[in-house]
C-alpha cells in the first residue's frame, strides 16, 4: 500500500469512519497482488526501502512479464530481473506493455534485465566493485548493476587479482574511499583478504565458480573467504553478485533519511 493511501486509511480509522479490523484487512490486501503463480510484494519498497527484485531462473517468460506488469502498474519505477537468459529476455520484451518494452534493457554478460532508467545516485559515497579476473566479470557486473539500480554510484575495478597485485595497488585510493567494496574472485579467492587489509570500510566477498577442478565450482574460494584473517570481511554465496551488490548499496545508504 502506498504511503498516501495508508495515511488516508489511518485518518479514516482515527475519525471512526473505518474499523480497525476493516483497516487491517485492507492493508493485508494491499500489500501484494495475487497472480495465481506469484504474489508480487507491493509493500516491500516502503517496508525495506527496495522494491521486489525478480529472480528469472525457473520462471517462464509469461510469469516474468506478469510480475513486471504488476509491479509497474502499482507504481514501481524500476524493476530488476536477475538470472535472465538472452532468449527469455526477448520473449519477456515481446510480452510487456509498449511503454514497459521501451523501458526494458538487457545486459547479456550478467544476465540481468532492467525495466526503467538507472536512478540518480543518492548514496553517501560510492561502491567499488573489484573483480580478480576477466572471467569473474559476469558476477561482478551483476553486483555493479544491482548497486546502481539501488541508487549507488559504482566504480568498477576489473582484472585486479592477486596474481598481479600491482594492478590493485594502482587503485588503492579508490578502494579506500568507498563506502563498501565488493571483492569478486574465483580460483583461491585471495582478493577479498587483500582488499580487507587495505580499506577502512566493509568488504563483501563474493566467490565465483571460476577455477580448475580443485576449486570445486567455487567452494574453495568460498571457504577461503569465510576463513579470511582480514577483519570487516563478510561473505555471500557462490556467484551471488546480486546479494553482494544489494548489501553494498545498503551500506552506501546508511545515514540517509
Amino acid at each position: 500500500m502506498e504511503d498516501r493511501a495508508l495515511r488516508a486509511l489511518l485518518e479514516d480509522v482515527a475519525r471512526g469512519a473505518v474499523s480497525t479490523e476493516d483497516a487491517r484487512a485492507q492493508i493485508a490486501r494491499g500489500s501484494f497482488e495475487d497472480l495465481g503463480y506469484a504474489k508480487p510484494d507491493l509493500d516491500r519498497g516502503r517496508r525495506q526501502g527496495v522494491s521486489e527484485v525478480i529472480y528469472g531462473a525457473g520462471k517462464t517468460a509469461e510469469q516474468i512479464a506478469g510480475i513486471v506488469a504488476s509491479l509497474r502498474r502499482n507504481g514501481e519505477k524500476h524493476v530488476v530481473i536477475t538470472r535472465l537468459d538472452a532468449q527469455k529476455a526477448e520473449e519477456v520484451r515481446g510480452m510487456l506493455a509498449s511503454e514497459d518494452a521501451e523501458a526494458f534493457a538487457y545486459h547479456e554478460l550478467p544476465q540481468v534485465g532492467v525495466v526503467g532508467d538507472v536512478p540518480e545516485p543518492d548514496g553517501v559515497g560510492y561502491v567499488a566493485i573489484a573483480a580478480a579476473g576477466t572471467s569473474d566479470l559476469y558476477c561482478a557486473e551483476e553486483a555493479a548493476l544491482t548497486a546502481e539500480m539501488l541508487g549507488s554510484r559504482v566504480i568498477r575495478l576489473y582484472d585486479v587479482g592477486v596474481a598481479g597485485i600491482h594492478r590493485l595497488l594502482a587503485h588503492v585510493d579508490e578502494v579506500r574511499g568507498a563506502s563498501a567494496v565488493v571483492a569478486v574472485a574465483g580460483m583461491e579467492g585471495a582478493l577479498a583478504s587483500v582488499v580487507g587489509g587495505l580499506v577502512p570500510c566493509p568488504v563483501i566477498a563474493c566467490p565465483t565458480s571460476v577455477g580448475y577442478g580443485a576449486s570445486f565450482g567455487g567452494i574453495a574460494a568460498l571457504l577461503a573467504m569465510l576463513n579470511s584473517c582480514a577483519s570487516g570481511v563478510s561473505v555471500v554465496n557462490i556467484d551471488n553478485g546480486f546479494g553482494a551488490g544489494y548489501q553494498a548499496a545498503l551500506i552506501d545508504h546508511v545515514g540517509r533519511s
